[in-house]
């Protein structure tokens, strides 16, 4: 496995084009990888897949990250949406690093920040004999709520870590529309809600047919409960929507405090 890194060149128009079209973005990463055919592209089952994703850390400062079974060649990335004048053998314009050193340093208890891009739904039915629908979580309280689910944690591998007492501004427990949430009990933001829509393929882009998806970054710390499940969330993904940018979760070290707290 390898966890690559591309800074975007946002002053470009190829950039422009592949910000704004998950599936052209999502056509292009899979284009770096010339042993993959398109029936296996995304990955099947359990084994791993090609996971990517957008960090939008400001208006000039975007990275895609990739995790992949191969090693990507993104050249063509770079023409379109880097600075290809800076190209060359050293500098090829990305940073592509094997993925299982840090996979195997993975131990139950260790402690690690962590960022996710996710597409947090729920299945509802508006009526009684209707079948469900898969739909958006909308607001920060259900999509925190989506991520702290008990059991998609176990599955994961993690569980968020909570905020000592001192640190939390609103009391657990308190309500919103009637129901319970958590107040600010965890150690996790929600932020950079996007609600993308997009016609499925060139030929089809009547309005019945586009592509809705609600994408937000979760940032946060977290436990780990399971190194081997936890493995297989890095390199599998979280959720739904993984071909739009979805479903890569990427972890770092918990930045040390000195003694004189600097």
């Amino acid at each position: 496995m390898y966890l690559t890194r591309f800074r975007v060149n946002t002053a470009r128009p190829g950039s422009r084009r592949l910000l704004s079209s998950p599936q052209s973005l999502h056509a292009a990463v899979m284009a770096s990888f010339p042993h993959l055919l398109p029936t296996n592209a995304t990955g099947t089952g359990d084994g791993p897949r090609v996971l990517w994703r957008l960090d939008h850390n400001a208006t000039a400062e975007v990275f895609l990250y990739i995790v992949s079974p191969q090693q990507p060649d993104l050249t063509h990335l770079v023409e379109q949406a880097g600075w290809p004048a800076a190209h060359n053998p050293d500098t090829p314009g990305w940073q592509s690093r094997p993925y299982a050193p840090f996979l195997n340093r993975l131990a139950a208890g260790s402690i690690w920040q962590f960022r996710l891009t996710a597409n947090p739904v729920h299945h509802i039915r508006r009526k009684d004999g209707e079948p469900t629908k898969r739909t958006a979580h909308l607001t920060p309280i259900y999509q925190q709520g989506w991520l702290l689910d008990p059991r998609r944690q176990e599955h994961a591998g993690f569980q968020v870590l909570e905020k000592a007492h001192e640190q939390r501004l609103l009391p657990g427990g308190t309500t919103h529309h009637n129901r319970p949430h958590h107040g600010d009990r965890y150690e996790l933001t929600v932020r950079d809600e996007r609600a993308l829509s997009f016609a499925k393929s060139r030929e089809d882009r009547s309005p019945a047919h586009r592509v809705k998806v609600v994408t937000v970054t979760f940032d946060g710390r977290l436990e780990v409960t399971d190194a081997d499940a936890l493995r297989r969330t890095l390199t599998q993904g979280l959720g739904k929507a993984k071909a739009y940018g979805c479903g890569l979760m990427t972890l770092a070290p918990v930045p040390t405090v000195s003694a004189s707290g600097t």
